[in-house]
């Protein structure tokens, strides 16, 4: 079986040592080769210089594709596309166009700018005015919580691309018969751009399962049973974690799927492991050859 595509998702660190993992963490996952790489970018653009700084240091220190995050979340349109420019001029052609979180945090009713953007598709579009990047767009197998029904919820997916996304990374998931689903639900829309699941290794299942309620990922009760009496226990806890992960991907594989976006939560050991498990091999070193 050939390997399949894989992408990384990391977010910007806030400390001296949070930068020291997240460097060592891209060193380790470089020689796999991924397609790209995301920079995470926080509630209202909190985090906007350090994904910025981020996203350039990949450019000027590795070969790797950076694919910068960017919400339209509490911030005017003019405020937004300056940010747009920014990237285009750093070297970044690929954005990950969403929506956003409220300052506030997960939870809080979403209200647009009144000079902003309003939601994703509208952001895409604008993106697209400004140059022509890669745009990628976000996917909710169980549906986003903000969804009123699946009809609402496919019309902003449609939106999206329509504006001329190029492709969708879906929220993490557990059970796979539901990202089939939602493939189906999908391609009966009549909406064409490929739709990537996110995948998630996960690092501490307490941590995984209160992200999961606030974005409306739903965790099996067998999940909960695995990771069961491991909370001590970080060195079982992994060999789990990269198995349950490694599971889920030759199970997907097996239904043809063939590209999938890590969270990687800016450690290499379990994404590194998945992709050793799924058959890839390191090739080559950081260093851009330039």
């Amino acid at each position: 079986m050939t390997n399949p595509l894989v992408s990384f998702e990391f977010f910007p660190p806030k400390t001296e040592a949070m930068e020291e993992t997240l460097w060592a963490s891209i060193e380790k996952l470089a020689p796999l080769n991924p397609d790209f790489v995301s920079v995470t970018y926080g509630a209202g653009g909190s985090t906007r210089e350090r994904t910025h700084r981020t996203v350039r240091r990949i450019i000027e220190e590795t070969h790797l594709k950076p694919a910068a995050h960017l919400t339209c979340v509490a911030a005017s349109r003019g405020e937004v596309d300056e940010v747009i420019r920014g990237y285009w001029d750093a070297g970044v052609r690929h954005i990950v166009a969403l929506r956003g979180d409220m300052p506030d945090g997960p939870g809080t009713p979403y209200a647009p700018h009144p000079d902003g953007y309003q939601n994703g598709a509208d952001l895409t579009a604008g993106i697209l005015k400004i140059a022509p990047f890669e745009v990628s767009v976000s996917a909710y197998p169980e549906r986003h919580p903000d969804s009123a029904d699946w009809d609402a919820d496919l019309d902003m997916l449609e939106k999206k691309a329509d504006a001329g996304a190029t492709r969708a990374i879906t929220q993490f998931f557990f059970d796979n018969d539901l990202f089939e689903a939602y493939l189906e639900r999908v391609a009966k829309r009549g909406i064409t751009i490929p739709v990537i699941p996110g995948i998630v290794p996960i690092q501490s299942f307490k941590q995984t399962k209160r992200f999961a309620a606030m974005c409306g990922a739903s965790v099996p009760d067998w999940l909960e049973t695995r990771f069961e009496g491991l909370d001590d226990d970080p060195e079982t806890r992994k060999l789990v974690a990269a198995t349950v992960a490694a599971e889920q991907v030759k199970d997907l594989m097996s239904r043809g799927v063939d590209r999938f976006h890590f969270y990687t939560m800016n450690r290499a050991d379990l994404v590194y492991a998945l992709c050793h498990l799924i058959g890839m091999r390191p090739e080559g070193d950081i260093a851009d050859a330039a």
